[in-house]
Parts: structure tokens; sequence; C-alpha cells
């Protein structure tokens, strides 16, 4: 388990992932935090980020850092997602692997599994069938990072773990109707529809895919849990004979993407009706990660999605 005092390195400590490792660790005690800003540390810079884990040598890696957004910015940007990621990824799993890292938490997303991974989607579906083309370069990137966790751990002994959370939302989230994921993406189509007085608001799709919603706070949470497991369920994940070094980690629930958007128009009290753009793609039919393993273990989620969408546009009201 990690001590009090151990040094810890969070990789994008300002991004929305980031921030609430922070919040998490901070609140459990931990001080000896790694923190540093893209102009400090630029995560892509090969010799700087050899250079940093040389002076420091942190104990324990959060990987965090990460170029992330929704199906308009992966489908837009996928040269960017796949270049930035890989770079991200490599240098720091490599040089926590040469400076002796204790343990890594790598984290990724979901968006992995295939299109039409059966349902819920299992750790094992891994490499079972074609990505979503809208963030298939993203997919890449993340499953090269999977498959970098397990390479090191079997070649040079290493305890790297890579968790995979569900869309998630919260505090510090990006509001970019462009770059944006769905949920911050319908809370700010929402607010500025309500301050325009609008009468309707446009959703993308058909409104009937299926998506399952975790909190940050949550995830970061699970995070600290997994970093903190004994030795021997830590070990048991990393050796999982079908998924080795791989863990999803979701609520177990899903919504309608219309159904979603009724809840934000009902927090947010937009007295409008909502369109749906049907001539727009709608991803991937449904995204319910199986979490049976961690539950397993004993983490659940613990904020309900409608007051964590009240907690988001609280923040978004406070901080935009």
């Amino acid at each position: 388990m990690m001590h009090l005092n151990a040094k810890i390195f969070v990789a994008g400590h300002r991004g929305m992932v980031g921030s609430a490792l922070v919040r998490a660790l901070q609140a459990g005690g931990y001080q000896n935090l790694l923190l540093r800003t893209k102009g400090e540390l630029d995560l892509c810079n090969q010799v700087a980020v050899e250079a940093f884990f040389d002076e420091f040598r942190p104990d324990y890696v959060f990987l965090a850092a990460a170029r992330v957004g929704g199906i308009i910015a992966n489908s837009s940007y996928k040269g960017e997602f796949i270049h930035d990621n890989l770079i991200i990824q490599d240098n720091i799993i490599h040089n926590s692997w040469k400076s002796g890292v204790t343990r890594l938490l790598f984290l990724g997303s979901t968006c992995i599994y295939p299109k039409f991974a059966p349902q819920p989607m299992k750790e094992e579906h891994l490499l079972s069938g074609f990505l979503e083309p809208t963030n298939d370069a993203y997919a890449i990137a993340k499953i090269a990072g999977i498959y970098q966790c397990r390479s090191y751990n079997q070649q040079y002994g290493t305890r790297y773990l890579a968790a995979m959370p569900n869309n998630l939302y919260g505090p510090n989230d990006n509001f970019d109707l462009e770059k944006s994921h769905v949920l911050p993406a319908m809370i700010r189509k929402f607010h500025e529809a309500k301050e325009r007085g609008d009468h309707t608001v446009t959703i993308w799709g058909t409104g009937t895919p299926l998506r399952e919603f975790l909190q940050v706070d949550d995830l970061a949470a699970a995070c600290l849990f997994l970093m903190n497991l004994e030795d021997d369920a830590y070990g048991a994940l990393l050796n999982d004979p079908e998924a080795p070094a791989l863990i999803n980690v979701g609520s177990g629930q899903e919504i309608s993407i219309s159904d979603l958007a009724l809840l934000v128009q009902e927090v947010v009290g937009f007295s409008g009706s909502v369109v749906l753009d049907e001539s727009k793609p709608d991803g991937t039919p449904r995204k319910l990660a199986d979490s049976t393993r961690i539950h397993g273990l004993g983490w659940r989620h613990a904020i309900e999605l409608r007051d964590g969408i009240a907690g988001a546009y609280g923040w978004f009201l406070e901080n935009r």
C-alpha cells in the first residue's frame, strides 16, 4: 500500500481526471505529490521527461495525462490524438521502468473495445472486433498503452495496471462545444439556450444509443483503491489469464442519449423542447462496461447521475 509520505507523480494533474486524483490524494493525507504543468514539464518531450524521472524518482505514478475529446474532436483531430497520446504514454511508462517506480496506474477509456462488442463489455473483449471509426485513433493509442504495461510487466517485472473508465464527467470538465464529450456539451447547450430564451435545443443523432456515466471523483476513489490493493489481489489483476493488467471502472448503470438530454434539461431548468438531428452520427450503439472485477474487489461508485450532473452544472456556472 502507498505510504503517506510516498512520492506520487500525477501526470496531467490539471485535467478533469488528474485534478480529481489530486483532491482524493490530498484528502487521504498524501502530501508528497509531484505535480507539473505543461509549461514546467512537456510530457511529449522525451529528454525532459527522462530528466524529471532521473531527478525525482517517484514511487507511484498515476498516468492521467492525455489528449481527449468528444466525437467531433476525435473525428477531426485523429493525427493529434494518436501522436500525442502515444508519445506521452511511452515517455512516462518507459521512464517509470527505468527509475524503478513501484506501481503505475494507466488511465484509458472503454472506447478501446470493439464498436459491436458484447454487452456489457468485459476486459477480455479487447481486440475482438473492429473499433468505432469516430474515435479509433485515440483507442489505438490507449490499446498500445495497455500492451506497453503488459509487456513491461512480462519482460521487466514491473507492476503496471491499466484502468478503463466509461464516460466521465464532473468538476474541471471541458465544456467546449466542439471538443467536449456529450454530457458537458449538453450542459452548456441547455444553459446557453436558457440564457438566450431559445425554444429548442438540438442533440446529435437518434437519441437511442445507451451510455454509462461515472462522476470523476468516483473514478479517483477507484484509482486510489486499486493502487492500494494488497500485493496478492493486485498481482492477480496483473496476471489474469484472460485480460492481464486491465480492469474496467464503471457504475454499471446506463441511460439513453434522449433520456440524458431530458435529465440535463431538468437540472439546468430549460423550459423548451429537445430536437434530435438524425442526420448526425450516433457513435457506438451501446457502451456498458462490465465492472464485475472491481466490484468483486469491494469498490462501487457513490455519486448517482442526477446528483453528479447537478454538481457539474454548479461547477460550470462558477467557472465558465
